[in-house]
C-alpha cells in the first residue's frame, strides 16, 4: 500500500491574523464586513494587517536558529519530478470561483518572479497563464464523482454568479509580496476611495451567500482577508539552505516590496500597474477538477469588461 502523503496545508495552516472571528454557521465574509461597520477603510485595513503581520511572522521562522527545512509540495515534486513516484496523478479534484487577473497584472506578476528567480533560480513559476485568484473555494480533496454531484447542485446558479462581477465591481490595489514556508504570492487589499463601498470582502461574501442558498455545504480550507495571486512554490532546499541565503531571499522581497510601494502602488502611466477591477477583461470562471496549480478545467466563464 502506497503511504498517505501528508499535503502541505497540514504543515503550514493559514491562520487568520486579522483578529476577527466567525461564529458556525455565519457567512465568514460578512463577520469582517459588520466588524468594520461596512466601512471600506477598515476592511482594507484588515487586510493589510493580516498580510503585513503575517510576512512578520514568517520572517521570523526563516531567520530563526531553529530554522529546520522549507515545506515542499509532496504533489508538486512528483509532479514536476516524475521520477520521485512514476505514474503519480493528483488525486485531490476541487470546486472553485477564480477571478482572473488582466493582461497589466499578468505583466507585473511575471516581472516579480523574474526578480525573486534571481535569488532563488530553484523556485517553481506558476505559469502565467494560469495564475488566478480564488475568491471561493466550495470544496477541495474530494473525488471526481463528488465534485461533479457538486457541480449538479449550483449548475442553476453558475450563470448569475461567474457575471456577478459585470454589475458588482470591486477594486484592488497595493500590490506586495506576501510569503511563507512553502509558497510565495502577490497578494493585494480592497480599495478605500469614495467610490469603493463594494469590496472585493463584498464580492466574497455574496458569492458565499448565493452558493449557500443552492444548499451546497462549501468546505473551503481557510477563509482569511487576503486576495494573493501565487507566484512559485519551492521543490527544494537548496536555495536556502544556509543562514545567509535565507537573509538574502528575506533582504530580496523586503526590497521588492519596496519598490512595489513607491513606484508601483500610486503609478498611473508608469511600466507597471498595481490596481485592477476585479471582472476587468474577464467575469468570475466556476472551475474544477485538479486545480491545485492552475489546472483543471472551466464549466464557464462569465463576462468581462
Amino acid at each position: 500500500m502506497k503511504p498517505v502523503i501528508e499535503s502541505v496545508d497540514a504543515r503550514n495552516k493559514l491562520e487568520d491574523l486579522s483578529g476577527i472571528k466567525a461564529r458556525p454557521g455565519d457567512n465568514p465574509y460578512d463577520t469582517l464586513i459588520q466588524a468594520c461597520n461596512d466601512h471600506p477603510a477598515e476592511i482594507q485595513s484588515l487586510y493589510a494587517t493580516h498580510r503585513v503581520t503575517r510576512n512578520l511572522q514568517q520572517r521570523q521562522q526563516f531567520l530563526s536558529a531553529d530554522f529546520s527545512e522549507l515545506i515542499i509540495d509532496p504533489v508538486l515534486l512528483r509532479l514536476e519530478k516524475p521520477s520521485v513516484e512514476p505514474g503519480f496523478r493528483d488525486p485531490r479534484h476541487c470546486l472553485v470561483f477564480w477571478a482572473r487577473p488582466p493582461e497589466h497584472i499578468l505583466k507585473l506578476a511575471s516581472h516579480l518572479q523574474s526578480l525573486l528567480q534571481k535569488v532563488a533560480p530553484n523556485l517553481w513559476l506558476m505559469p502565467t497563464h494560469c495564475m488566478h485568484m480564488t475568491a471561493l473555494e466550495l470544496a477541495h480533496s474530494r473525488t471526481s464523482d463528488e465534485i461533479g454531484s457538486l457541480v449538479s447542485s449550483i449548475r442553476m446558479a453558475i450563470p448569475s454568479l461567474t457575471n456577478l462581477t459585470f454589475t458588482h465591481r470591486a477594486r484592488l490595489v497595493r500590490p506586495m509580496i506576501s510569503y511563507d514556508l512553502s509558497a510565495i504570492a502577490v497578494s493585494f487589499v480592497p480599495a478605500a476611495e469614495e467610490d469603493d463601498g463594494y469590496t472585493y470582502h463584498h464580492l466574497r461574501r455574496d458569492l458565499f451567500e448565493a452558493v449557500k442558498k443552492t444548499g451546497v455545504e462549501i468546505g473551503s480550507r481557510y477563509v482569511v482577508p487576503s486576495a494573493h495571486i501565487t507566484l512559485g512554490r519551492y521543490l527544494g532546499q537548496d536555495d536556502h539552505a544556509t543562514h545567509q541565503a535565507r537573509q538574502s531571499w528575506i533582504q530580496a522581497i523586503e526590497a521588492i516590496n519596496k519598490w512595489l510601494e513607491t513606484q508601483v502602488w500610486d503609478s498611473v502611466d508608469g511600466e507597471f500597474t498595481g490596481e485592477w477591477v476585479v471582472g476587468q477583461e474577464k467575469g468570475l470562471e466556476v472551475r474544477d477538477g485538479t486545480l491545485w496549480y492552475g489546472g483543471g478545467r472551466t464549466i464557464m466563464a462569465g463576462e468581462g469588461f
